[in-house]
């Protein structure tokens, strides 16, 4: 990969991960990985453009239907694809389905733009991870097949011990904290060929034990906030997502009003 390559737009396609949740700003609303990632293009370059499609919650499916050929029309420099992992989360998943779904999107949009990068996403270490693992790695498989086959890149989340850490993850165990929002940006800046700023993948330092009963009450607190609503959405076919509209459809200027620019050279802690 070209150091420093030149790259003026950006199209996000995908589900929560991409929407930004769990990087909450003060006004309440979701910042995340592609928003830190259009920023420092922006410090650049103002006019560079960005655009954010994805929405919390969709499958592969409702990401190609919705998703896809919109952002292909847009013809951006640099469209990322994260999608699938939802479909492995469900109790009943085809997974043929999934990678025909994941083919088709590629197909419809490696020609549309100059670098189509996927991920191989990360997972909360933790028995919810252990259970779903093995249709992950299948999905992740599937990706690196792809990327061969049409020149994507493909950014390796999944492989980095440290987006696994607990303490990487918000308090709904599904949605990373904004730290680990920043270390994606970090990750995909770096894949694209930019100058490192830093090392994403160091790990925390050693934590400090949780006693049994925090950690219980914990557990009964996720239950309840939760894991429960979760559940429930999945018995009645409902998602986060249904009627909501994307946070960045069109693809304009990441600097326009209502953006949560970082100041040339700032980091977020």
């Amino acid at each position: 990969m070209e150091m420093n390559a030149s790259y003026t737009s950006l199209v996000a396609v995908g589900d929560s991960f991409t929407e930004g949740m769990s990087d909450l700003l003060p006004d309440g609303s979701y910042r995340g990985w592609a928003d830190l990632l259009a920023a420092r293009f922006a410090a650049r370059d103002p006019r560079f453009r960005y655009a954010n499609l994805a929405v919390r919650g969709k499958l592969i499916g409702q990401i190609v239907e919705e998703q896809v050929a919109v952002a292909a029309a847009m013809s951006a420099d640099v469209v990322t694809l994260v999608g699938g992992l939802n479909d492995t989360l469900r109790p009943k998943c085809d997974m043929g389905r999934v990678r025909g779904l994941l083919e088709e999107a590629v197909e419809k949009l490696t020609p549309s733009c100059k670098q189509l990068v996927l991920m191989r996403s990360p997972g909360r270490n933790g028995p919810v991870m252990e259970r779903f693992r093995p249709r992950m790695e299948e999905l992740f498989g599937f990706v690196d097949e792809l990327a061969e086959r049409h020149g994507a890149l493909v950014v390796d989340l999944y492989g980095a011990p440290a987006l696994g850490d607990q303490r990487m993850w918000d308090v709904d165990r599904l949605h990373l904290t904004a730290e680990g929002h920043r270390r994606v940006a970090e990750a995909v800046w770096q894949a694209l060929g930019q100058a490192a700023e830093d090392d994403w993948r160091t790990e925390l330092p050693a934590a400090v034990p949780v006693r049994w009963l925090a950690r219980r009450s914990g557990d009964v607190r996720f239950a309840r906030q939760y894991l429960g609503p979760w559940i429930m959405r999945r018995l009645t076919g409902r998602s986060t997502g249904d009627g909501r509209l994307p946070k960045r459809p069109e693809l304009l200027p990441y600097g326009t009003p209502g953006d949560h620019r970082l100041p040339q050279g700032a980091r977020e802690s």
